[in-house]
């Protein structure tokens, strides 16, 4: 399409950004079509008669859109939509997912997967330096990236203070082990994330969990736990918490870094969910850095499979038997991953995809609100998971067993549950691969099952 002029009548945004619809707008309307070829971008500066450096923002605007792409010594060409379609539906497999899972709603967007995908793309330039070993902690350019990422939170750790591991899981372990041996005291939320707890059963440590009410655990409880033992660490799970999705809220934080200061005790942050609240309350990180080992996971704010996550240390000499620890166990994160995930974030996507988490799972969390007995579950409208007490005549396992044959997973409490019996409760996951369609029809069976005694809702014959 070498005579393409745009019409940027009538849009009062910055003229690059008006080129970039009117690709857009064209492409919706059939002017444009796959694999056309888009005018030099010094001719369409002279026709529009701008600055070939607005024409040129333009296109890459609309490249990160997924609208278009440079081909080297060929032009600039409209991608072809009907990739995007195939690789909508390759990505949904629901029979390779475990529903039981807590994973964030999958993105649908044919923009936002051709977003992404460009991202892909540009990483595959460099495959074969990113196939080589390097040291452990990140690379120069992956922690430029974190640092960028953590500061949407006011994080700005020293570059000593940073690492890159592969996934929380690991970066746990890492922590864990250099806190503490065989036998040692961890105290965590009575009711907690099921990797800490197999973490801790693995090293041969001692988790206690302590009583919770609606803002977390109690910091008396805390305290008198303190003056009684030698605890070598507080783990917690403070932001949308798995399973029971409740926030700590500030007085409360401040109440337990109190505590932790006066008997010494380091704070593990697990803050997988820390990114999907937009205005959420300031990690345990930057009201207590010096006892703080800060664990932000891209997993549950991203996607699952992007096992990354960005460890901050109490301080520098911390990090040396850490990254000890760490790197005789997994040697280094995947410089692939490093590098995809940093370009994520340094050309926008990784936001667009938190965006795009954030509306799903207010979406989702809409329909729970809508379907569900009122009273009847805790959640967060950010949290795509709800926690579900329930009243006599069901049990967990009844529960459980009874969901069983919806499109999305319920977890009995005793995954979750430190010490002690577990209460009749179950997680239930709204995200992962299910449409929202199938999450109606899901919450549907689910309110139905609420309001019945289980002798009426068996399907067994």
């Amino acid at each position: 399409m070498p005579d393409w002029l745009p019409d940027l009548t009538g849009n009062d945004k910055p003229r690059y950004l008006a080129i970039a619809d009117a690709i857009a707008r064209d492409i919706k309307s059939g002017r444009l079509a796959p694999l056309d070829r888009l005018p030099p971008q010094r001719q369409l500066a002279r026709r529009l008669r701008v600055d070939f450096t607005t024409v040129a923002r333009g296109y890459v605007e609309a490249q990160k859109r997924g609208l278009i792409e440079s081909r080297v010594g060929r032009g600039t060409f409209v991608r072809q939509a009907q990739r995007k379609v195939r690789t909508a539906a390759a990505a949904r497999r629901p029979e390779l997912v475990d529903f039981s899972m807590n994973l964030p709603p999958e993105p649908d967007d044919p923009l936002l997967l051709a977003r992404m995908e460009l991202g892909l793309e540009a990483v595959g330039q460099d495959l074969v330096a990113l196939m080589r070993y390097q040291g452990f902690g990140g690379s120069d350019a992956a922690k430029d990236g974190a640092l960028k990422w953590l500061a949407q939170r006011a994080l700005t750790p020293a570059a000593d203070r940073l690492f890159i591991t592969p996934g929380a899981h690991p970066a746990l372990l890492g922590i864990f082990t250099t806190l503490a041996r065989s036998r040692d005291l961890i105290l965590s939320e009575a009711i907690t994330y099921p990797g800490a707890r197999a973490l801790a059963a693995q090293l041969g440590l001692e988790l206690r969990g302590l009583p919770m009410d609606e803002a977390g655990i109690d910091p008396d409880a805390f305290a008198k736990v303190c003056a009684e033992r030698t605890p070598k660490a507080l783990y917690l799970n403070p932001t949308l918490q798995n399973p029971t999705t409740l926030t700590i809220p500030p007085e409360r934080r401040a109440e337990i870094v109190a505590v932790a200061r006066r008997y010494g005790v380091p704070i593990v942050e697990d803050d997988a969910y820390g990114f999907i609240p937009v205005d959420g309350p300031a990690p345990f990180t930057a009201l207590a850095p010096e006892l703080t080992w800060h664990v932000a996971g891209l997993a549950k704010c991203l996607g699952a499979g992007l096992r990354l996550a960005y460890v901050i240390t109490p301080d520098a000499r911390s990090g040396w038997p850490f990254a000890a620890a760490l790197r005789g166990a997994v040697v280094m994160a995947s410089p692939l991953t490093e590098a995809l995930a940093t370009r994520w974030i340094e050309d926008g996507t990784a936001d667009a995809l938190l965006r795009f988490i954030r509306k799903e799972t207010m979406a989702r969390q809409a329909l729970a609100a809508e379907m569900l007995p009122a009273g009847s579950y805790r959640a967060d409208p950010l949290s795509f998971h709800l926690w579900v007490p329930l009243s006599p005549p069901w049990t967990r396992s009844s529960f459980v067993g009874h969901m069983r044959a919806s499109r999305i997973g319920v977890v009995a409490s005793d995954a979750f549950t430190v010490d002690g019996t577990p209460i009749e409760a179950v997680r239930v996951c709204l995200g992962g691969p299910t449409e929202r369609s199938g999450v109606r029809s899901a919450l549907e069976f689910m309110a139905h099952a609420l309001t019945e005694s289980p002798a009426f809702t068996s399907s067994f014959l």
